[in-house]
C-alpha cells in the first residue's frame, strides 16, 4: 500500500509541476484570450505551493526507500527556480518566465527520476 501512494504522489507531482510549467509558459501567449481568474497571483502561488507540498511529499518518501539525495537536490533546485522565478516576475512582469518554467521542467524530473530510483529498488 505504501508503494501504491508513493508512485501515485509521483504521478500527481509530475502532473502538477508540468502543469505549473506549461501555465507559465503559455500565459504571456494567451493572456488576453484567458479567463482572468487564471491571471490572478494567488493561483500562481497556489500551483507553486501545491508543487511544494507534493514535492516534499513524494521525494521524502522515496528517499527514506532509496536513500539516493539526487531527485531530492533536483526538487530543491526547482523549487528555488520556481519561487525566485515568482518574485522576479512580480518585480518585473515577464523576465521570470523562464526561471518558472525550468522550475517547473526540474521538479518534474525529479519526481520521475524519484519514480525511477523507488521502481528500482524494488
Amino acid at each position: 500500500m505504501a508503494v501504491s501512494f508513493s508512485r501515485n504522489l509521483d504521478q500527481l507531482g509530475m502532473m502538477a509541476s508540468l502543469a505549473c510549467a506549461v501555465h507559465c509558459a503559455l500565459m504571456p501567449l494567451f493572456l488576453s484570450t484567458l479567463p482572468l481568474f487564471l491571471q490572478d497571483e494567488r493561483l500562481e502561488w497556489l500551483l507553486v505551493g501545491a508543487t511544494a507540498g507534493l514535492g516534499i511529499a513524494s521525494l521524502t518518501r522515496g528517499y527514506k526507500r532509496h536513500r539516493k539525495k539526487l531527485a531530492l537536490s533536483l526538487l530543491t533546485l526547482g523549487l528555488v527556480l520556481l519561487i525566485s522565478g515568482r518574485f522576479v516576475e512580480e518585480a518585473e512582469g515577464t523576465g521570470g518566465i523562464l526561471l518558472v518554467v525550468f522550475g517547473g521542467i526540474t521538479v518534474a524530473f525529479s519526481h520521475f527520476l524519484n519514480h525511477r530510483l523507488h521502481n528500482a529498488r524494488q
